[in-house]
């Protein structure tokens, strides 16, 4: 009953304010401003009557039984957002700045499961629906500090809140965690939400969703709308900090899902087209509509965080792999895959390398297995004469940079070709077959440390010495007669 003793020491106060008011005037009472004190203070009465009424209204709810008013708004909830709330904890009543109640420790109960666990709620009323308990109303919602577990089963709890009816309420969660979980409850990642929000737009004719959050430290925006007419599910991801924005839209009917997502990176755009069945996505993936140079087909297992992408491509664009402000260089740099719940695999088999057609049969290999990224097998071949494959690979952040170590083999089928490709002088073209080494790569750089050069089993010094600091430029010519001088260097010190 602390509010109602609250009210009665208010209500004592304007009394007490009354009475002075009336002293005062009665001291200077004279026949002639009888008149005018009179309608001076049934002025103020008048106010203050209407004001005690109003308060008097405003208070209706905090004498409700707490039973009642707990299942009344219950009611109302999965009425409103079709959420059913348990509410473990007294309901607190307060009519500043409007009438809501607030209760901590409650939880969502969905199919019998405890979905989210929420430290503190507040759920305003309407202020025309305070007089009777059967007509309380509720308007909005805001939910605060809490918990919510999503697993295969309930991955769908927010895009379901979406159906309801918001045209005269509004659903707000603050400072909350999703946690994704596997079906051995195990934590996969958490998801923070920092301000969701669920309205109508009256000016769209829908419901709509926006939600800062943050994952992996990486902040980003999401919205995400239903278009009945179309039967589309429309989502935005905006991700300032790796500068891409991904428009998506899904049909909602059909037994086979049909789907398209624009990306668009810095100045770059690609598009993906998909069809989600029962066990598995498959995906089209190119850089434009018309005249597109890249098509990679991919096939991925629905199976959480165990996938495995194989796609193939003409022209592969080897600098959207190593250069340093590329997308999935700075994917890579944000550590987000370097989670021992993620399983993924990616390969991808191109003809030829886009601007560079002396490189060719390309295979990428990649894996990430318990928090860890590499390249094992990938191969390269130059022209028909060289072969190149990677082994003991691993992709990683050194204060803030991404780098590659890996042991690279280097198999030569026609040492005279590439002789006259460098122009390298006759007396120097001694037979080579086969070339290992370490390879330490800074993408961010671009600086390739060689070390432990072993020439057809043979470590030559004088070679490691030469080879051993390769600085790339961004010109690909500058880079052609950098590495034709380099190399001519170490082959005429290799022989001597």
């Amino acid at each position: 009953m602390r509010k109602t003793n609250s009210f009665f020491k208010f209500l004592k106060n304007i009394n007490n304010f009354i009475n002075n008011l009336l002293e005062r005037n009665l001291n200077k009472l004279k026949f002639k401003n009888l008149i005018a004190i009179t309608r001076n203070n049934k002025i103020i009465l008048t106010f203050v009557a209407v004001f005690f009424i109003f308060l008097s209204y405003l208070l209706l709810p905090t004498f409700y039984k707490q039973a009642d008013i707990s299942k009344e708004l219950q009611q109302e909830l999965i009425k409103k957002f079709n959420l059913n709330f348990n509410f473990t904890k007294n309901l607190d009543y307060n009519f500043f700045p409007r009438p809501h109640f607030t209760t901590i420790d409650s939880t969502i109960i969905e199919n019998g499961n405890e979905i989210s666990l929420i430290k503190r709620i507040k759920i305003y009323l309407s202020i025309t629906s305070l007089l009777s308990l059967k007509n309380i109303e509720v308007e909005d919602v805001l939910i605060e500090k809490a918990n919510f577990n999503l697993n295969k089963q309930n991955q769908n709890f927010f895009k379901k809140i979406l159906k309801n009816n918001f045209s005269d309420s509004i659903l707000n969660i603050k400072n909350s965690n999703i946690f994704f979980r596997n079906a051995d409850k195990e934590v996969l990642f958490i998801n923070n939400i920092i301000k969701m929000k669920y309205y109508y737009d009256p000016n769209e004719l829908k419901n709509i969703l926006v939600s800062k959050n943050e994952i992996f430290n990486i902040p980003y925006f999401f919205k995400s709308f239903e278009n009945e007419e179309e039967k589309k599910f429309f989502t935005l991801l905006n991700i300032d900090l790796l500068k891409i924005k991904i428009q998506n839209e899904i049909d909602t009917v059909g037994e086979t899902k049909i789907g398209k997502s624009n990306i668009m990176f810095e100045k770059l755009q690609s598009i993906i087209t998909y069809k989600i069945k029962k066990n598995y996505i498959e995906y089209s993936y190119f850089d434009k509509l018309e005249n597109k140079n890249f098509l990679y087909d991919g096939k991925l297992s629905l199976k959480p965080f165990y996938k495995t992408l194989e796609g193939s491509s003409k022209k592969f664009n080897l600098s959207s792999l190593i250069n340093s402000n590329q997308l999935i260089a700075e994917l890579l740099k944000t550590e987000i895959f370097n989670n021992k719940n993620i399983d993924f695999k990616l390969n991808i088999n191109a003809e030829t390398i886009l601007n560079n057609l002396n490189f060719k049969n390309f295979k990428i290999k990649s894996k990430i297995q318990d928090g860890l990224i590499d390249v094992d097998g990938t191969e390269l071949d130059w022209k028909n004469d060289v072969k190149f494959k990677l082994q003991e690979s691993l992709i990683y952040v050194r204060d803030g940079e991404l780098i590659l170590d890996c042991k690279l083999q280097i198999n030569i089928e026609k040492h005279d070709e590439i002789y006259k490709y460098l122009l390298t002088p006759k007396n120097y073209r001694n037979k080579i077959s086969k070339i290992n080494l370490n390879l330490s790569y800074n993408f961010d750089q671009k600086i390739a440390d060689l070390d432990n050069i072993q020439i057809d089993n043979k470590i030559n010094q004088n070679v490691n010495n030469i080879l051993s600091n390769i600085i790339l430029r961004n010109d690909n010519l500058q880079n052609k007669i950098y590495f034709k001088n380099l190399l001519n260097n170490a082959i005429k010190s290799y022989a001597g």
